[in-house]
């Protein structure tokens, strides 16, 4: 039996409330699978936790979370809760793990589940299922910027060889992993010379996958082209900027926040968390959709090296969705997220036995 350390940090919000029900999700693999064995260790941190004890994250904390196999995050953030520069509270956990443990990919599987409407007319769950694959440690995210003068303010872009070739073999290595046939390069490089950089490396590593094709599309374009055509693309890799923006738009095309997914790893480390934000306004009515969480727990089996509990945990959400039951409001319904998850975790048992 395999024993994997988690690091749990529920967060902020509503948070806590979907994280539960990963947690039941991830509990239900466990005892399904008799090789898989969780300890699941609690971290507090936060935007409540910098207004109780003056800081988002002890530094203990902070190392246990490298030292885990995963790291499991729900949202991070509150309105108002600001440091006395203004700096919003949060950037100490979410970009810290990001980029102190060199979380270099953000993975977001942008999927139209049976059940579930798409805001494109005609389109079908076949037609929208790909990847999204995002630079995470650099770009305008890097941190250097400040104010030139009172009167201007800068943010400097950075791209570097390694950081593009590390994210652009992960795009071709997925392609190939899934059986994809083809990767979008996401840029800017008509106008931007850091985008020009990236697209020639993305050319040069391509030569290596003869057997997928490499294909192109200016960030601004590719926003009407996943309105229009979404069934074209297969994995997209972008840098960090433009790859917050298009997973967002992927996101709406899959039905929602509620249901996008998301995985941040490194070569020693990986985080997972739920694309949606802390949406304080529903904390304590437990009327927020958890699936996104719950396909958390899916990327993180993958990544684990259990594909097998990881198809289980999609197969029983797919059929949740597709049933129709019971799904909460920004689906239609009114179901609570803990009902959700106790029918993902029923399901789980069905499809299992």
């Amino acid at each position: 039996m395999k024993e994997y350390e988690i690091a749990v940090i529920p967060g902020d919000g509503v948070g806590p409330e979907v994280i539960n029900e990963g947690l039941k999700v991830l509990r239900t693999v466990e005892e399904l699978y008799d090789d898989i064995n969780f300890e699941f260790i609690e971290i507090d941190a936060g935007a409540h936790t910098y207004k109780e004890k003056g800081y988002e994250i002890h530094p203990d904390d902070f190392e246990r979370c490298r030292e885990a196999d995963a790291i499991y995050l729900g949202s991070i953030g509150l309105p108002g809760v600001n440091k006395p520069d203004g700096t919003i509270v949060g950037s100490e956990v979410l970009l810290a793990l990001r980029f102190k443990l060199d979380l270099y990919v953000n993975l977001r599987p942008i999927k139209l589940y049976p059940g579930v409407k798409t805001p494109l007319a005609g389109k079908k769950p076949e037609d929208i299922d790909f990847y999204i694959v995002r630079e995470n440690t650099e770009d305008l995210y890097a941190g250097i910027r400040g104010r030139v003068r009172e009167d201007v303010a800068c943010d400097v872009k950075v791209a570097t060889r390694k950081g593009a070739e590390r994210i652009i073999r992960y795009a071709f290595e997925l392609a190939k992993r899934e059986g994809r046939k083809r990767v979008t390069c996401c840029d800017k490089s008509n106008v931007l010379g850091s985008c020009a950089f990236f697209r020639e490396i993305f050319t040069e590593i391509g030569k290596e996958y003869p057997d997928i094709e490499k294909d192109y599309a200016y960030v601004d374009a590719i926003t009407q082209w996943f309105v229009r055509t979404p069934e074209w693309y297969d994995v997209v890799v972008a840098s960090n900027m433009f790859g917050d923006i298009i997973s967002d738009l992927g996101a709406a095309l899959m039905g929602g926040m509620g249901l996008a997914a998301s995985a941040n790893i490194g070569d020693s480390n990986a985080m997972f968390e739920p694309v949606h934000g802390s949406a304080p306004k529903y904390t304590g009515q437990y009327k927020v959709n958890p699936v996104a969480a719950i396909l958390c727990g899916k990327l993180m089996m993958d990544y684990l090296g259990h594909p097998n509990a990881g198809k289980l945990i999609e197969s029983a959400v797919t059929e949740v969705l597709r049933e129709g039951k019971v799904r909460t409001y920004d689906l239609g319904g009114d179901s609570k997220t803990y009902e959700v998850g106790d029918a993902i975790v029923a399901k789980m048992r069905e499809l299992h036995s």
